[in-house]
């Protein structure tokens, strides 16, 4: 991550206010930016903010306090100055910028005659989560994923913002390139939210392997299905299981001969075998790796690794 990419994530004619806060590229997690309200970054998980000469300040009263205009100049730049071509993104909630990263939105909403959301208006809140690719992050855990040559069903699981997407881009990444324990091999991933590939007009922005296919955007039940049929995977991803329909997909796609790769928030194995859908996984046996990871100083941490029967096993 250079400083350069995050300037230019701004408006040229602001570009000189942030370079303080690009400085910290490599540690940067997140800019927040609210109508009239203090401007915050996120560096190593704690909360700074940013004034209007663009120095770094520990006070939100000294903070700079972003006009609503200045919000959609920024979300015009965003666009690339056409937001109809991004209208599909804007009314789900976020938008995948060039170099992967996400910036989520909040406004008012505008409904359709049913009651969905049509499209999003008022734009006042903004996110932009720095997306940071940690090449070799997996490289402790992929001996313990591998079986006489064979990748192992693998459900990563931690607290939100524990490092388990950033895990999860790196095993698939390993696994289509191939490593040591295992040849490459086909890797379809259903990115509903763009967080994987981190796609931008279609293109990986993240590396996720060279035999590794990306189906954008798509809800994981309805995504899981079409690639299999499409692309024919060895292996198929997904992140943040949260339901029983998720579940079920994941037992369909199993039996279909993929192996799988997944994620679910939880704070331990404990808590996880709580969740309905995880007792079903357990009871179908869809996962023979389960991988407990938490972050500490920044770094992700493997916890532990237990086995197909939610039992401890020893790493090799």
């Amino acid at each position: 991550m250079r400083a350069e990419e995050i300037l230019m994530l701004f408006p040229e004619g602001s570009r000189d206010r942030w370079r303080e806060v690009a400085k910290m590229a490599r540690r940067l997690q997140e800019i927040r930016l609210r109508a009239c309200l203090p401007l915050s970054i996120l560096v190593d998980n704690r909360e700074y903010f940013v004034d209007r000469q663009g120095q770094i300040v520990d006070i939100p009263g000294e903070a700079a306090r972003p006009l609503p205009e200045e919000l959609e100049n920024l979300l015009g730049h965003l666009c690339k100055y056409s937001i109809y071509a991004f209208a599909d993104e804007i009314r789900q909630g976020f938008l995948t910028v060039q170099g992967g990263h996400r910036v989520g939105l909040a406004g008012q909403v505008i409904l359709d005659g049913e009651g969905r959301i049509k499209n999003m208006k008022y734009i006042r809140y903004l996110n932009i989560r720095i997306a940071h690719q940690i090449r070799g992050a997996a490289d402790a855990l992929m001996p313990c994923l591998y079986e006489d040559g064979q990748v192992m069903s693998t459900l990563l699981i931690s607290p939100p913002g524990g490092g388990k997407t950033t895990m999860l881009r790196d095993i698939i990444r390993q696994v289509s390139d191939g490593t040591v324990y295992g040849r490459g091999i086909n890797v379809s991933v259903v990115d509903e939210r763009s967080e994987i590939a981190g796609s931008y007009l279609g293109v990986s922005q993240n590396d996720v392997g060279i035999r590794t296919d990306v189906l954008d955007g798509c809800p994981k039940v309805e995504g899981m299905m079409r690639l299999i049929r499409s692309m024919a995977p060895r292996v198929l991803a997904v992140d943040e299981v949260g339901s029983l329909a998720d579940a079920q997909a994941l037992q369909m796609a199993g039996g279909c001969g993929c192996k799988l790769l997944a994620t679910i928030h939880g704070g331990s194995m404990e808590e996880v075998r709580r969740k309905d859908y995880m007792r079903y996984i357990m009871e179908q046996g869809l996962f023979e790796r389960y991988v407990m990871l938490d972050r500490r100083q920044g770094a992700c941490r493997i916890v532990e690794i237990y086995d197909e029967e939610g039992k401890p096993c020893t790493r090799q």
